[in-house]
């Protein structure tokens, strides 16, 4: 099996998962575990993801309640060592197993290093994961083997059909499904909180709620127009909105502001980012190839958290109104949970809740 970059460079290695071709975004997750946690995150659709940790599939794969969605998401995996031996309490199954039943490629004995390496000093590039056997002939690969999955809506892909709810607490909260990870919900769902999981483009502003929370998903803000249309109109009733990872960047656009593409991204459980108002720095888990342009952000909005390593934005808050977005994920899974305190300030800002 083989990964072939855009720009000519191949990788050899030893097939694991599926025996099946995959094309993407070739990106890095610089992270030591949460390979189940980040497989079935939905904001890795269209992405072939490279663990830089060289050790992968140790703990194998344990049951459903562990998953951040019902299946896997990424196109295809590269590791450098896959352990095809796992011991833990909670596993079910081999990685390679899940990947094989998944129907996702994946390839072994890769430099994960240099591959890394490359992709920070040259960008995310589109690749190909060819899983065909050693013996079969082998055709060269065209530009119309490498599809950008950006410039698809990806949202709409994994987003939820129609509205569900969970809980019957008497504060509402609409999350907006743009591929949201399930401890988002998790993290909302609380005796006190109804929360109506509602369509990336569903026109919610009729409904009653309490406060909104756009979720986390892939690919480029600027697909999700009809996101942006209904975030506007809510805006009107001046509710509390609370934005997380692709959030920020539907709620920075519904402002005005605009977004661009980062060079690598930032994935990993270790992102550094500092809180402009206390200089407190929080460490993160992350998962994003886009960020807000802070030099766009209208006059009443600030930079709310910005990245230790890059400067890049990492949160957005409006100066009055009660809406505020980080570009991190508050949720963790996998990763710390430091910043969990972000959801309870969120649920105290709705209405009925904070204590006068």
């Amino acid at each position: 099996m083989k990964l072939t970059l855009k720009d000519g460079t191949v990788f050899e290695g030893k097939s694991f998962g599926a025996n099946v071709p995959a094309a993407g975004e070739v990106v890095f997750n610089t992270g030591m575990v949460g390979y189940v946690e980040s497989l079935s995150d939905p904001s890795y659709t269209g992405q072939i993801l490279v663990l830089s940790y060289p050790l992968v599939g140790n703990y194998g794969v344990p049951d459903k309640g562990f998953f951040e969605s019902a299946k896997i998401h990424a196109a295809g995996l590269v590791v450098a060592e896959y352990s095809e031996n796992y011991s833990h309490h909670a596993a079910r199954e081999s990685l390679s197993e899940w990947l094989k039943r998944s129907k996702v490629p994946a390839i072994t004995g890769i430099d994960t290093r240099a591959l890394t390496q490359k992709l920070r000093e040259h960008g995310i590039m589109l690749g190909v994961l060819d899983a065909n056997p050693a013996n079969a002939v082998r055709r060269r690969l065209t530009a119309l083997d490498f599809v950008d999955p950006n410039e698809e809506n990806l949202v709409a892909q994994v987003s939820i059909k129609k509205p569900e709810t969970y809980g019957d607490g008497p504060a509402t909260i609409v999350l907006v499904d743009c591929g949201a990870k399930e401890n988002i919900l998790r993290s909302l769902m609380r005796p006190e909180t109804k929360v109506v999981r509602v369509p990336w483009d569903y026109d919610f502003t009729n409904d009653t709620y309490d406060g909104i929370v756009i979720s986390n998903g892939p690919g480029d803000p600027q697909q999700c127009e009809e996101t942006i249309a209904n975030l506007r109109r809510a805006m009107i009733s001046n509710k509390p909105i609370l934005g997380i990872c692709l959030g920020t960047q539907l709620l920075a656009l519904t402002a005005g502001a605009t977004t661009y593409k980062l060079k690598y991204g930032h994935r990993s459980q270790n992102q550094p980012c500092i809180d402009t108002e206390t200089h407190r720095c929080y460490i993160t888990s992350q998962n994003h190839g886009y960020a807000v342009d802070a030099k766009s952000l209208p006059a009443d909005w600030k930079v709310w958290f910005t990245n230790a390593n890059d400067g890049s934005v990492e949160g957005i808050k409006h100066r009055t109104k009660p809406w505020r977005a980080v570009q991190f994920h508050p949720e963790a899974s996998p990763g710390p949970t430091d910043t969990a305190w972000i959801f309870d300030d969120f649920v105290l800002n709705i209405k009925g809740l904070r204590n006068p």
